[in-house]
């Protein structure tokens, strides 16, 4: 299906056909009227004089204002169609987490008045969709906690495997909600920013893998922690922990008993932790990133969302997640601009 053409396009057809048919109707009665003024002289004379009389009065003027004439129109329809090109180019620039974002509708010529308006008015309508969503899944991640926290309590007496088993599933069912929990506070965050915080990332590495030693422990693995003059970055703790711990994750169920899990902190602003597996390409740590992908390095208590939530934590950090799969290595990198620790 062909798109049809632009108002520039169509007020400049317009614009030259009104003219060729207002030429065209000057012709027409300047003729005329040189005609039934000379009715009594001869056919030749009277042919010869009003070809003079429409050179000289009509074309003449008009080659002469014709280039003036549409280099104003031009002007006046670019002009008039500025601010829908602005309106444009504001929409394009606006991220997705820009929430509040609204078209500047006294901008607008007053025959557009009206779409800015119904513009904004699905804006607001989007925005208020999304709040409700990320108000639901905050409040589903707190209801939910307390609930698991005691059934996990209650578990911890039953010594049957059976128990045990029970118990693995309700800490995955936490971590999961605590997940959830993450995503709607990076999702509040962005709608409406609050003052960061210094993270210490040699302290997130030491709490981390003291979380994890024991399960590292009953799994017969390892799991070591290096600090290399880490860096202090601006950020949400909880959230640059909660990475770090997926990544930890991931990494103590891929390597095998008997291996090694080292966790880094440093140098400069980046955490890395390298497994025992056979690494991560890059193409597919994109994949994994994405949210519902399940893989080898996906966290089993996550449905697909550990290294999707990665990502947006380190994207709302200003960072990124990387690989070097040569050393099956996975790093969480921070901008570069921020400060190194005293």
């Amino acid at each position: 299906m062909s798109r049809p053409p632009s108002i520039f396009q169509r007020l400049t057809l317009g614009f030259a056909l009104m003219s060729l048919i207002g030429g065209c109707v000057l012709l027409l009665f300047v003729g005329l009227e040189y005609g039934l003024s000379s009715r009594a002289r001869r056919d030749e004379i009277r042919f010869v004089g009003i070809a003079n009389e429409v050179a000289d009065h009509v074309v003449t003027p008009l080659l002469v204002l014709i280039v003036p004439m549409g280099l104003a129109t031009l002007w006046v329809i670019r002009s008039s169609l500025r601010p829908l090109a602005l309106a444009g180019e504001r929409i394009e620039a606006a991220q997705a987490a820009d929430k509040g974002f609204r078209v500047e509708a006294h901008d607008f010529p007053a025959e557009a008045t009206g779409f800015a308006d119904a513009v904004n008015g699905l804006l607001a309508r989007l925005d208020e969709a999304a709040t409700r969503q990320e108000a639901f899944a905050a409040d589903v991640a707190h209801e939910l906690r307390t609930p698991l926290a005691v059934l996990a309590l209650e578990l911890d007496r039953l010594d049957s495997p059976d128990g045990q088993r029970l118990k693995r599933d309700v800490s995955a069912l936490s971590r999961l909600v605590d997940q959830l929990l993450i995503l709607a506070q990076l999702d509040a965050q962005a709608a409406a920013p609050a003052a960061a915080a210094a993270v210490d990332l040699s302290e997130i590495a030491t709490e981390v893998v003291s979380q994890y030693a024991a399960l590292a422990i009953d799994e017969d693995k390892a799991l070591a922690l290096e600090i290399n003059d880490a860096a202090v970055v601006e950020g949400r703790r909880e959230a640059v922990a909660a990475a770090l711990r997926n990544l930890v994750e991931n990494g103590l169920r891929v390597t095998p008993p008997g291996g090694v899990v080292t966790v880094t902190a440093g140098p400069g602003a980046r955490l890395a932790v390298i497994d025992g597996g056979s690494g991560l390409a890059p193409e597919r740590l994109a994949a994994l990133s994405q949210r519902y992908r399940r893989g080898d390095h996906a966290s089993p208590s996550g449905a697909g969302l550990g290294l999707a939530i990665v990502a947006r934590i380190m994207a709302a950090h200003g960072g990124r997640i990387a690989t070097r799969p040569n050393q099956a290595e996975l790093i969480l990198a921070f901008p570069s601009a921020d400060r190194n620790r005293p």
